[in-house]
């Protein structure tokens, strides 16, 4: 191969990795969002769940969550990380939860890829929802 068609062979190669690296920095927001929501979904299998606490901006995995049945149905008690908590029922009618106690109310927000974010007061917590259309 002549030194002018290696250098031409060069050329186009790093032309193309440039436009590849170019294309590949963007975030798969859809994939992002999957592996969030599994995120969200295994920790609270394993008894904990996002919150934002306080008003916090970021969510951060240190609140707990605990089903208790009882006999007006199935409640979640969520722990706060400054030892408070929050109970909530879990509904049918379509609103997904409610506050069980307490004079604030619940304001649930839905979330891609079957999460659902509740925000009582200042705080705000993620979590695994069943969907129904």
């Amino acid at each position: 191969m002549g030194k002018r068609r290696l250098h031409s062979f060069r050329a186009g190669f790093i032309g193309a990795g440039l436009a590849l690296s170019a294309c590949s920095t963007e975030p798969d927001n859809q994939k992002l969002a999957e592996v969030e929501a599994q995120h969200v979904r295994d920790a609270a299998d394993a008894g904990r769940i996002f919150c934002a606490l306080n008003g916090e901006q970021h969510f951060q995995l240190n609140c707990t969550l605990d089903r208790i049945a009882s006999a007006d149905g199935q409640l979640l008690m969520l722990g706060r990380a400054d030892a408070g908590y929050r109970r909530f029922r879990i509904t049918s009618d379509g609103r997904g939860v409610v506050t069980a106690d307490g004079a604030d109310e619940a304001r649930v927000s839905l979330m891609d890829n079957g999460l659902i974010e509740v925000a009582v007061a200042q705080d705000r917590y993620r979590l695994p929802a069943t969907v129904r259309r």
